[in-house]
């Protein structure tokens, strides 16, 4: 979990297992990953499901609506859920 203000715990998609779904907050990160992850349809108020994660650090398949989308862990850590 990444740490806010006041050191509020805030939970990022990377925290979420297999089978386990949330709704999308913010998004952090440069503005160029921000503008790539919102074209993907990962905007805040979207709900998103973890489909499985990939051994040793690999990719986590996500589910977005009908659409499956994989992507890196580092770039799960920047997309904040609820």
């Amino acid at each position: 979990m990444d740490m806010r203000a006041h050191d509020t715990p805030v939970a990022t998609l990377a925290d979420l297992l297999p089978g386990q779904h949330a709704t999308i907050t913010g998004l952090s990160g440069e503005s160029e990953l921000r503008t790539r992850l919102q074209s993907l349809g990962l905007r805040p108020g979207r709900r998103v499901t973890v489909v499985r994660r990939s051994r040793f650090g690999g990719p986590i398949q996500i589910r977005l609506g009908t659409s499956d989308l994989l992507i890196r862990p580092q770039q799960a850590r920047t997309i904040f859920i609820k």
